[in-house]
């Protein structure tokens, strides 16, 4: 039974990245049908940034009162309900309106499982689950290109995946019986380990011998007087500036700094992610060897090996382009080890919490990080791209460090 649960986290995972790269897909075509301004998709991604971050800090007190389970349902659900209001409206400012659904069925959804797998699985599922989420991500855009070029047009571009999604919900509805079986034995075996290790339960199952479903919940304000939360938090937020950051300026930073044509910078690109999901795929083997702090010291040095690679003066452009892949390579096992060692480092207790505001600032780093670098790069010099990867990566560093010692 535990397997088949574990089947339908990792469809859940590949489900939950399908959209996520729709609008950029689509944008060009629906701004046209929508007769917006192209920069207009700024105000639909900042509205589902914006209650993704709200479905996030919400997250520790809905678990608590539905569970897992059902909170994920709910939010696929939810999310399922607004790609399909997407596909059948022609307005701007209803999009706007459905956006905020949106946000909060992927906040749900993005938070609820990350920290029931951190919980009750080991961590290389944690990698290949992130790895699944990145297949998603790449197949989103192929399925509206399908529609695009069958002249069905975007609408049912989001139909599709909308469809896909209630699939997934009906299938979460189903083996919601397996959620509830999955967690009693874990507190069958937290109960029995905390019995046997004299009392020392920080790490384990139930913090202080109390349970999950008996204590309140904690919000922002107990999340940051929790020891080392703020260091965890503003490591979290650092890698996802990183990835974010890298992510979206490096096909310009090729095309304004090193002198790359677009068509090619666009396609180099683009093995930034290939390095993220092939990595995550590979990670997945070495966390059987090799614990999380490990696994994050051994990304954070990919991620400044990239950096210094991309100074080196390489022949057509080798540097750059090598430097990138590497980057995504670091980046790989930081983000799924960072969330699976916050129970052990905080408590299972705790970690729904704290994982909720993880993914706050995940998403916070992801929306203003970006911006501020793109005002660097206008009015100083997009020059200065590896130089913001490598102050943000040293932050990342002191405050794992500063982690460790806390409650390494």
């Amino acid at each position: 039974m535990a397997s088949l649960l574990l089947a339908v986290i990792y469809v859940a995972f590949i489900s939950l990245g399908l959209p996520d790269s729709l609008l950029g897909s689509a944008w060009p075509t629906m701004s046209q049908d929508l007769n917006v301004p192209v920069a207009w998709a700024g105000g639909i991604s900042a509205v589902i940034s914006m209650f993704t971050i709200v479905s996030a800090l919400l997250s520790d007190r809905m678990t608590l009162k539905f569970g897992a389970g059902k909170v994920t349902a709910v939010s696929v659900a939810l999310t399922a309900a607004a790609l399909a209001g997407f596909s059948v409206t022609s307005n701007y400012w209803v999009l706007l309106a459905i956006a905020i659904p949106y946000g909060l069925g992927a906040g749900g959804v993005d938070t609820a499982l990350n920290n029931y797998v951190a919980i009750h699985y080991e961590s290389r599922h944690m990698s290949w689950l992130h790895c699944m989420w990145g297949v998603g991500a790449s197949v989103g855009p192929y399925i509206m290109g399908y529609a695009l070029s069958q002249g069905q047009g975007w609408p049912w571009g989001y139909r599709y995946i909308a469809i896909l999604q209630v699939m997934l919900t009906v299938i979460l509805v189903l083996s919601l019986p397996l959620w509830k079986k999955r967690g009693a034995i874990a507190v069958g075996e937290s109960t029995d380990d905390t019995a046997s290790s004299d009392g020392n339960a920080e790490g384990c199952g139930n913090a202080e011998g109390a349970s999950v479903a008996e204590r309140k919940p904690l919000g922002v304000a107990g999340v940051l007087a929790i020891r080392g939360a703020k260091e965890i938090l503003v490591m979290f937020f650092c890698y996802c500036a990183v990835e974010s950051t890298a992510g979206l300026w490096a096909s310009s930073y090729m095309v304004m700094h090193s002198g790359i044509d677009k068509i090619t910078a666009a396609s180099w690109a683009s093995l930034f992610y290939v390095g993220i999901t092939v990595g995550r795929a590979l990670s997945g083997f070495l966390t059987m060897r090799f614990k999380d702090p490990v696994m994050i010291r051994l990304g954070q040095v990919l991620v400044f090996a990239g950096i210094l690679t991309m100074f080196v003066p390489l022949p057509h452009h080798l540097g750059v382009v090598v430097g990138l892949v590497v980057i995504g390579f670091g980046c790989a096992p930081i983000y799924p080890c960072v969330i699976h060692s916050t129970p052990a480092y905080f408590g299972e207790d705790k970690s729904q919490a704290i994982v909720g505001v993880q993914m706050a600032c995940a998403y916070v780093g992801s929306l203003l990080m970006p911006p501020l670098f793109g005002i660097i790069a206008q009015y100083v010099t997009i020059s200065l791209y590896p130089w913001y990867l490598l102050v943000l990566l040293v932050l990342m560093v002191a405050m794992h460090e500063r982690l460790r010692k806390l409650r390494g």
